[in-house]
Order: structure tokens, then C-alpha cells, then sequence
């Protein structure tokens, strides 16, 4: 059966790629490594955490104040109903647009819901928490139908089975989550690129294989 446009009208150049799984995000990282000779992956919940708020201890980038969201995101009150084009909307300290709202983004780990926790406090090197089972897994910063609380710099959203509910597949499909309109992920390229050992055994790690999501 056809997919509807996963755009859903809402525009294609200049906006964010939407309604990808987390195996798409992941192979379309594979596919630019391997035409550009560099290694790109999805960022961890921590790298990506500490990307957002640049150096803050705030609850957004920019402050505690959400009432100063509309100048830094668009979420629900401001986005007319739709993702926008981005880079519309002023970046963290670190110059990182739409970190905050806009969609939310795809990160390697599982949702553990006391993973961090766990630590005990001790400082860890490169925490990830590697996917063992297809749900729930993590997506950052909010979206745009998504409301305040949801874009804060340690909010954390689940993804889930809903996701693929228009899904005309069957099986469904691996690539598309039809119904996460507010999804989306942006990418890193480590300044030292992991050996192929580590690679496979952490960064490129997923158990099941995500083969059937």
C-alpha cells in the first residue's frame, strides 16, 4: 500500500526530516559515513544533553523562564499546528538552533526511566544506555505540538508502538513511525573517530538488531 507524503504538506526543504524510526535516523548515519569517509552517528542522551544546555544548569538553554521559550522554540503555542523551517529562532549559548522544540530528536539509548539514577552519583565516561528491546527508546528537546515542560533541557519523551497506528503496512514498516509528526534527529561526528571494535561494540550497538521495529 502507498504511504501518504511524510511531509504531510508541511514542507520539505529547509524543514526538519520527520516520522523517521530510529533505525532509519541510524542508517541514514551509515549511508553519509560511507559517502563522506567520516564517521557520523546518532549523539548519546548524554552528548546530546550537554549540547543543549552549553554550559547552563537552567532549565532551558536560555534561563527558568518558559516564558521566553516562543523566542528559542517552536512548541505548541507558537507553531501554527506544524514543524518550521530551521534555524528561525535564536540558538543556545553554543550557537545549536531548535535544540528546544521544533521536533524532537532521536538519541542512540533506551528509555531507562532511572538510568542516571543508577550511578549513584559517580561520574561516568560516555554513558549509553544500548537499545535491548524496540520500545520504548529516547527522543530529546520537544517538538513543536509538544508544551513547555516537554522542551526542557532534561526532559526525556519515550517513543512507542502508537507511533505506527496509520502504519498501511503489514508487516510495518521499519522506516516510518507515521503518526510521529513531531519527530525527527540531528547527528554528530565524533573530533576522534572510534576504532571499527568500538564502533560495533557500543556506538553501532543494538540488540535486537533493529531489523523488525
Amino acid at each position: 500500500k502507498p504511504y501518504t507524503d511524510m511531509s504531510f504538506g508541511m514542507g520539505k526543504r529547509g524543514y526538519p526530516a520527520i516520522c523517521m524510526t530510529q533505525h532509519a535516523a541510524r542508517t541514514f548515519c551509515k549511508w553519509l559515513s560511507a559517502k563522506t569517509g567520516r564517521y557520523y552517528r546518532l549523539p548519546t542522551e548524554a552528548e546530546w544533553e550537554y549540547a543543549c544546555r552549553a554550559g547552563t544548569r537552567t532549565r532551558y538553554s536560555f534561563g527558568d523562564d518558559a516564558e521566553q521559550l516562543g523566542d528559542y522554540a517552536w512548541y505548541y503555542e507558537n507553531s501554527n499546528d506544524r514543524y518550521q523551517k530551521v534555524g528561525r529562532k535564536k540558538p543556545n549559548p553554543w550557537g545549536l538552533h531548535d535544540m528546544h522544540g521544533n521536533v524532537a530528536e532521536w538519541v542512540l539509548d533506551q528509555h531507562v526511566e532511572n538510568f542516571y539514577k543508577e550511578g549513584d552519583g559517580k561520574v561516568s565516561h560516555a554513558p549509553l544506555a544500548v537499545p535491548k528491546t524496540l520500545y520504548p527508546r529516547v527522543v530529546r528537546g520537544g517538538g513543536w505540538d509538544h508544551d513547555p515542560e516537554d522542551c526542557r533541557s532534561a526532559a526525556r519523551i519515550a517513543s512507542s508502538e502508537e507511533w505506527k497506528e496509520q502504519d498501511p503496512q503489514l508487516p510495518q514498516s521499519i522506516w516510518y513511525h507515521t503518526d510521529a509528526l513531531n519527530v525527527g534527529f540531528r547527528i554528530v561526528r565524533p573530533l576522534v573517530e572510534p576504532s571499527e571494535e568500538e564502533k560495533a561494540a557500543k556506538w553501532d550497538k543494538s540488540e535486537p538488531p533493529q531489523i523488525d521495529e
